[in-house]
């Protein structure tokens, strides 16, 4: 088997695990290994092959459901970014990116001129979070601010991620991805999209 075909082959069973099951990219691929009985040192497909295997996936098992669901999700990412308007939210992810199904999270980041603004605000709102330390898209170490919201039309409880970003940080933050896309979106091109999904849907 060619490298290239067993990077796809990786990236598909990687893709139903995502869909399936929720898991992110990483976990997932490495789960692929083992489930496919792959020595662990096998070169892992990037997370544009993932993502192009997940699309796939949706597009071939999910293609009812998923549009319902995805547009759920990122009702409920806007409702979070326009409680946190004041510290600059963008939306990235499989919920800006159109990849997102009922068991995925929502990825906010928020750009701040006091780094501890956005906790301060969450305690003050008697919001229940978890607080971590994870990679950004910096390659450096920044807070997450982790917690549960109800999303009534799935009947999911979902997960809402914070990450807690120096505002400085926003300029690269807007930089295009490998695909030449906007990696990720305030709240009016959030709004945008609902809009547009609302005019398919004739909703």
């Amino acid at each position: 088997m060619t490298t290239s075909t067993l990077s796809a082959e990786i990236a598909a069973t990687a893709a139903a695990m995502v869909v399936e099951e929720g898991l992110e990219y990483g976990p997932a691929k490495r789960r692929a290994l083992k489930q496919m009985g792959l020595p662990p040192r096998t070169e892992l497909p990037g997370n544009d092959l993932v993502e192009d295997a997940v699309r796939e996936y949706i597009s071939v098992f999910c293609a009812d459901t998923q549009p319902v669901e995805l547009a759920a999700l990122r009702e409920l990412a806007l409702v979070w970014m326009e409680r946190l308007a004041q510290f600059r939210p963008y939306l990235g992810g499989a919920v800006w990116h159109g990849t997102a199904t009922r068991l995925s999270d929502i990825y906010i980041q928020l750009f701040c001129d006091d780094p501890k603004s956005a906790e301060i605000a969450l305690i003050e709102h008697n919001v229940d979070y978890e607080p971590r330390t994870v990679t950004g898209f910096t390659g450096d170490q920044v807070e997450a601010l982790s917690l549960r919201s109800l999303c009534k039309p799935l009947n999911e409880t979902v997960g809402v991620h914070l990450m807690v970003y120096d505002h400085d940080d926003l300029r690269g933050a807007l930089r295009p991805d490998a695909k030449g896309r906007t990696p990720r979106g305030d709240l009016a091109a959030v709004q945008k999209l609902l809009t547009q999904e609302h005019g398919k849907t004739g909703a």
